[in-house]
């Protein structure tokens, strides 16, 4: 499970027939990508996890060429350019010393999002490179200069697309108890445990800690038997208005996805953004950003539940949007009053982050899963203090 962010997510961009996929395959030592002379081979973005030596574990992630054409083409550019927001560096491949707005506009972009990045000249072989930039010189071909690309690449990867972020570090000591409350309902896996649940289990043990797991059910017959005051305890979201009441004030109380929002997202803007709920007027657009797909069922949190909660809180009419996945949104970013992220547990920080930094510049307040349906239930602030101390 701890594997998400300890892989760097490695974006390659350039133009069609530059050589994205012959790179990829060279960079491997394997033929991962479709390799074709007809223009336009490669249409969404395809990730693939490898091995690089010398890097370790990566995505890559091969993308439609910056210069498509047609009403295809431009939704391809699309695709593409959303994938900058996702990744930790990108390489840009040029070739027959073909350079121009495409390429200027894509180091914008990259410069824009605080993306490092790495221009490789491919073909290098063929034809030298006479344009006035730092460059790599490489041939996917012969794998000429395949140890200086790969030396540069790792330059260029930032330390935290390596660090593995932790739930509960400095939130809980060695020896001390921490009690997870893990409904089972239609969501669950059919005899497994929901990722967060995991990551949480195994988190505590980073830390030397001890685990107590129960269902919501159980947890009040356990604390009375035992006697025990757990250091802290994490639940679901979804049952904080009932564990909030059999769980003592003085126990620290949290979420699975509150835990998630100060490990992966921006926890103070979510904190400050939380309270707009109270602000919320009819007609307000509402969005909801999942960050995985999955079957919906009835019990679905972000599309039925927290619509149906947060419209009997604020007793407004309000327009709700869900988007799952990491796809753009419908309309302009300016058009919602309110977007509330999931916990993210199936993306990296760098990716809730890109998702999410257009809102928080445009000033628009954002929430998580969690913190809202802690607002909802009148216990945000005894939510969130747990994680207040390392803000």
């Amino acid at each position: 499970m701890k594997g998400q962010d300890l892989k760097p997510h490695i974006g390659i961009f350039g133009r069609r027939n530059v050589g994205k996929s012959q790179f990829i395959n060279s960079l491997t030592g394997s033929e991962v990508s479709i390799v074709s002379k007809i223009a336009g081979t490669t249409t969404d973005p395809v990730r693939k996890a490898m091995e690089l030596q010398g890097i370790g574990p990566v995505i890559l992630i091969d993308t439609a060429g910056i210069d498509d054409v047609g009403g295809l083409g431009e939704m391809r550019m699309i695709k593409t350019l959303e994938i900058i927001k996702q990744i930790d560096c990108a390489i840009l491949l040029v070739s027959n010393n073909v350079y121009g707005n495409f390429e200027e506009t894509l180091l914008i972009r990259f410069k824009e999002n605080d993306l490092p990045y790495l221009i490789v000249h491919n073909k290098s072989d063929e034809e030298p490179l006479k344009l006035p930039m730092k460059w790599v010189e490489f041939s996917a071909l012969t794998r000429k200069n395949l140890e200086g690309v790969l030396v540069a690449l790792k330059n260029i990867i930032p330390d935290t697309a390596y660090q593995q972020p932790s739930l509960l570090k400095g939130i809980i000591n060695r020896g001390e108890v921490v009690m997870l409350i893990t409904p089972i309902d239609s969501e669950a896996p059919e005899g497994r445990m929901i990722l967060p649940q995991v990551m949480a289990i195994r988190d505590v043990l980073d830390q030397d800690a001890v685990n107590i797991v129960v269902k919501e059910s159980e947890a009040a017959e356990f604390l009375e038997k035992t006697g025990l005051k757990p250091a802290l305890v994490l639940t679901d979201s979804q049952v904080f208005n009932f564990v909030s009441k059999i769980i003592p004030a003085e126990i620290p109380l949290s979420s699975f996805s509150i835990a998630f929002a100060h490990m992966r997202g921006p926890f103070e803007a979510y904190v400050q953004g939380t309270k707009h709920i109270n602000e919320l007027k009819d007609g307000d657009r509402v969005l909801m950003l999942e960050s995985c797909t999955h079957q919906v069922s009835c019990e679905d949190i972000g599309r039925h539940k927290l619509p149906r909660w947060l419209a009997a809180f604020t007793h407004k009419s309000l327009e709700f949007e869900i988007v799952a996945g990491l796809t753009e949104t419908k309309h302009p970013i300016g058009s919602y009053a309110m977007i509330i992220q999931c916990g993210g547990c199936m993306i990296t920080r760098r990716q809730v982050l890109g998702r999410l930094s257009e809102a928080i510049k445009a000033g628009i307040p954002i929430s998580n899963y969690g913190m809202t349906i802690a607002f909802l239930n009148g216990i945000f602030e005894r939510a969130v203090a747990p994680f207040n101390k390392t803000v």
